[in-house]
């Protein structure tokens, strides 16, 4: 993918990512093409090649913007994790319902995976709630076990329609922890 902070390229990105989700909406991912994404994004084949490899790379450029944002609200220690996890699935709702849909739930797994880790050696912040969890241990098992049961947690949220309250499944995790602590 082409990272250029030039307004126009940044323009084109975003079109072709709102495309593929237009075009998410209306066909499986497996059938979508470059082709459909350019014609539905009404830009031509050269702009999508400048920009993305192809369509998986769009698809991964969207989640890894995603959780960027996401980072940057657990970092700054604003908040609590989970609720945070949950209201940015809720932020986010159109997009995972729409993974989804396409049995696609891992890659955002696999981009938590592989980007998680570089985010937090790269962006790390004094008031990032993690970094009192962690001291002195090996992080990386740390976050793998993190991302792993949370986002097991959420993707089974996801695929049941996101109906079920996360202040519920957050009170019934906490029930879970006490009692694994006795």
């Amino acid at each position: 993918m082409n990272n250029s902070v030039n307004p126009s390229a940044i323009r084109s990105r975003s079109e072709i990512t709102q495309a593929l989700l237009v075009l998410m909406q209306k066909y499986p991912y497996s059938e979508i093409s470059v082709k459909q994404i350019i014609l539905e994004a009404k830009l031509a084949r050269k702009t999508f090649y400048r920009n993305f490899d192809s369509k998986d790379d769009v698809l991964i450029s969207m989640i890894k913007s995603t959780l960027h944002s996401y980072y940057d609200i657990v970092n700054s220690g604003h908040s609590d994790v989970l609720p945070t996890i949950f209201s940015f699935a809720e932020k986010n709702k159109e997009v995972l319902l729409l993974l989804d849909k396409n049995n696609m739930l891992h890659v955002v797994l696999q981009c938590m995976n592989e980007y998680g880790p570089l985010l937090r050696r790269e962006f790390v912040s004094e008031s990032n709630p993690f970094n009192k969890l962690f001291e002195g241990l090996d992080s990386n098992y740390l976050m793998a076990f993190n991302i792993g049961a949370f986002w097991n947690v959420i993707a089974m949220w996801i695929h049941n329609g996101m109906t079920d309250r996360p202040e519920d499944i957050m009170s019934m995790i906490s029930q879970y922890l006490q009692r694994a602590r006795r």
